[in-house]
């Protein structure tokens, strides 16, 4: 489908509430379907790629029931699934099961197959197979992508140095180590988000710092409790930044987490001269909460630094949006991790973007956006959600209507969004 965005004629007004938190959710639908007795868990983001992680879970035997906003998980004892677990889009549902099952002793010697759609099946799965092979993992794959078939076996734990810093690959190793031979290390180059290591204790396992490394002790046991997801910062990004853009606007954020290896996204635009004021709350749990208020300012391009990426890898799409319609240069460097993403996130943002009038400049691992007037026109997303939705924030501030093909790529992560935009002022609609 394609989503047709005019240019705001008024501020953006209101309240907002983002969706539950994508990543924390996987993560709550595994741990929850491993651990013993019952996992409750409010605000869990209703979108395919959450909900494709938790029927993975049930199809492995999990018991999930809902009541209105609560999902319960009951761990009814692993099993092979009948059929492979589609992953559709989820990269992170796929890389965290693999982990999670390759040394499961329940499966030991069964066969589980992990799928997804073509965009995922074209995602790198090596920076996972490989180290987990190490371990004594048991899993094929198709030239280091899905396809991955698993067999489950006896892990030893490993240490390993990651080349990029990436939550999937430390949450994978993680998990397996759980049931490894010994102490499982992950290092990482750059702090990843630590949303694992948060929620790992509140399950009843013990972590540890091992120099610059996260240890892990195999033969621990998970125990099912009560959670409360917070709301997706990824997600809150791109109602900050049509806030941002959108002269006179004035929108406050609640329920927003605010993990700090995540929020570099508010990093930059505060670099970039935004408005915002960050109102921490009391939370539920290990993870940090706020309100934050947001109004319309002119924006000013900047060098990003480096020490920023990791903690905005996600962001940087409607970041380059947000730099195509700021004053002056904008300069991405260290991210070419954004080209195995869902699409190239480099090439493609710089591709519509250029669609759209904008003076932006390919690099192999970033990009430089120099600022000045969008024009409207037709792009496309290339199957991508958030370059879908950072077109669509780009478009309130275009001098004419922006059409985005295959926008509909935005359920995968965040079916809400134009209800939400829309709720705040924002003039959007859906074509045939």
């Amino acid at each position: 489908m394609r989503l047709r965005v005019l240019p705001a004629r008024k501020p953006l007004r209101g309240h907002y509430r983002p969706p539950g938190d994508k990543s924390i959710s996987h993560r709550l639908a595994i741990l929850g379907g491993l651990a013993e007795g019952e996992t409750r868990i409010a605000g869990y983001l209703d979108s395919e790629d959450t909900l494709a992680t938790l029927a993975a879970m049930e199809a492995l035997g999990a018991v999930v029931t809902r009541d209105e906003d609560i999902i319960t998980i009951r761990a009814s004892g692993l099993r092979a699934p009948s059929a492979p677990l589609d992953l559709g889009n989820s990269g992170t549902g796929m890389r965290l099961l693999c982990g999670a099952l390759a040394g499961r002793p329940e499966l030991i010697g069964q066969k589980v197959t992990l799928v997804g759609d073509a965009s995922l099946s074209r995602r790198p799965m090596a920076r996972i197979v490989d180290p987990l092979t190490r371990m004594g993992a048991r899993i094929e794959a198709v030239e280091g992508h899905a396809p991955l078939v698993l067999t489950p076996a006896r892990l030893t734990a490993v240490r390993h140095e990651t080349r990029v810093a990436s939550a999937q690959v430390k949450s994978a190793l993680l998990l397996a180590g759980l049931v490894a031979d010994g102490q499982t290390i992950v290092v990482e180059p750059a702090l990843s988000r630590d949303h694992t290591e948060r929620l790992l204790p509140a399950f009843g396992v013990e972590l540890t710092r091992v120099g610059d490394g996260i240890a892990l002790s195999g033969g621990q046991r998970l125990r099912g409790d009560s959670f409360q997801v917070p709301g997706d910062l990824s997600s809150a990004a791109f109602v900050i930044a049509a806030a941002l853009l959108v002269e006179e606007s004035r929108v406050t954020l609640d329920n927003v987490g605010l993990n700090p290896t995540r929020d570099g996204i508010l990093r930059i635009v505060e670099r970039m001269g935004a408005v915002l004021t960050v109102e921490p709350v009391p939370g539920v749990g290990s993870e940090p909460v706020g309100r934050i208020h947001v109004q319309g300012t002119a924006m000013t391009g900047i060098d990003v630094p480096s020490q920023w990426v990791s903690r905005s890898i996600d962001e940087f799409p409607v970041v380059m949006a947000l730099a195509a319609a700021s004053a002056g240069e904008t300069r991405i460097e260290g991210a070419a991790e954004l080209r195995v993403k869902e699409s190239d996130r480099i090439a493609v943002m710089c591709a519509q973007l250029n669609e759209l009038g904008v003076d932006v400049e390919e690099r192999p691992d970033g990009a430089i956006v120099r600022g000045g007037p969008v024009r409207g026109g037709r792009v496309d997303c290339h199957g991508d959600h958030r370059i879908a939705m950072s077109l669509a924030v780009l478009g309130l501030v275009a001098d004419d209507a922006v059409e985005i093909d295959n926008a509909d790529w935005i359920r995968t992560s965040y079916p809400a969004f134009t209800r939400d935009l829309a709720a705040l002022g924002a003039d959007l609609s859906w074509l045939a």
